[in-house]
């Protein structure tokens, strides 16, 4: 049976691949290699995959149009390896952009693909955005769920939405292309994270908080308000192994790392580093096995690891220099190690047969 109907049919089956690290033939040296660094390389339209010893790029998806297709993908906000395949977000690019889309160049896919960059299920209509069934409309994000299930952050709409991989919408947050800070609704949200509990943790950019969220639509913590000023553009969240939230401020170009109760515990600012423009806007940033943090650091063009004690270790990219040449990135939205702890709870992989 062909690869794609499996994938297509069965979500069982994608998930017993990713649980047992099931292996194709490699693209190419070092393709899907512990360690290496996934980056959205996000006004490149493209996804990379990156040896972060020489800075070479090992596999790549994306051929840098600015027409979604096959073969492209536009805009990319975020990517997530799932076993040897890998889950993209082509948002789109706004007007103005970038120089080849002053009014804007759309995607509004979902894909999963395969290491030889075919196209292995898609939820979204390339090119079109809408509301309807199997239509996105600026998908900031995606997360793959153990039950084989995709969580999409699909921004304009609204909303946070499961999708099982038939197409259906199975639990869905926030009224769609309704914003607001009422029950139930959000504005611009960014991303979205399953927890351990079964909540969901939204990332509610325009109305500057972090919340979470149970499937009964009920907020049950919060940080950061409608009306306050303790964010400014929450971009991303993910609760750590210790009880804390590591959050993305992007207006503030700041990482937060909050307790429980509230309390800022530490604070990374990217804006006052040698070299920074003023206003880089991070969008990403993930806590690694090793203590350390990556950042996506955007209009700096950089993707950055800092250790505690915020001394930056690693790092992708010309700071304030776009480019697609070596050691170039344009925008990077979205980067993750490969093989290791990205920030999205509970872990995918389990069982003797994981890495």
């Amino acid at each position: 049976m062909k690869l794609r109907a499996v994938l297509t049919r069965s979500a069982f089956v994608m998930y017993f691949l990713l649980a047992c690290n099931f292996s194709l033939s490699a693209q190419g040296p070092g393709f899907n290699t512990k360690g290496n660094v996934l980056i959205a390389d996000q006004f490149n339209n493209r996804v990379i995959e990156v040896n972060p010893l020489n800075h070479q790029i090992v596999w790549q998806f994306g051929n840098g149009s600015s027409v979604a297709g096959p073969k492209s993908i536009v805009g990319t906000n975020d990517a997530q390896r799932v076993g040897v395949f890998t889950l993209i977000a082509g948002t789109g690019i706004p007007a103005n952009g970038t120089p080849d889309c002053p009014n804007g160049c759309q995607d509004n896919r979902v894909i999963l693909i395969n290491p030889a960059g075919h196209i292995m299920w898609q939820y979204g209509q390339t090119g079109v955005a809408g509301s309807g069934p199997n239509q996105l409309n600026t998908p900031v994000q995606n997360t793959w769920l153990p039950n084989g299930h995709v969580l999409i952050t699909d921004q304009a709409n609204e909303r946070i939405i499961e999708v099982t991989l038939k197409k259906q919408i199975v639990w869905q947050y926030g009224m769609t292309g309704a914003s607001g800070c009422g029950f139930n609704q959000l504005n611009n949200p960014n991303s979205a994270e399953l927890l351990a509990n079964g909540d969901i943790l939204i990332s509610d950019e325009n109305n500057n908080r972090v919340i979470e969220v149970t499937r009964q639509q009920q907020i049950v913590r919060s940080y950061g308000s409608c009306t306050g000023n303790q964010l400014s553009g929450a971009a991303f969240a993910s609760h750590l192994p210790s009880g804390n939230t590591l959050i993305t401020d992007s207006n503030n170009n700041r990482i937060l790392e909050v307790d429980a109760a509230g309390n800022v515990v530490s604070t990374y600012v990217t804006n006052t580093r040698p070299g920074s423009i003023s206003m880089p806007l991070p969008t990403r940033a993930v806590r690694l096995k090793n203590g350390n943090t990556l950042i996506s650091d955007q209009f700096n063009h950089q993707v950055i690891e800092i250790d505690p004690a915020q001394n930056i270790v690693w790092s992708q990219g010309t700071i304030g220099v776009s480019g697609t040449g070596f050691n170039m990135l344009n925008a990077p939205y979205d980067a993750k190690v490969v093989g290791d702890y990205t920030g999205l709870t509970p872990p995918f992989c389990r069982g003797k047969s994981c890495h």
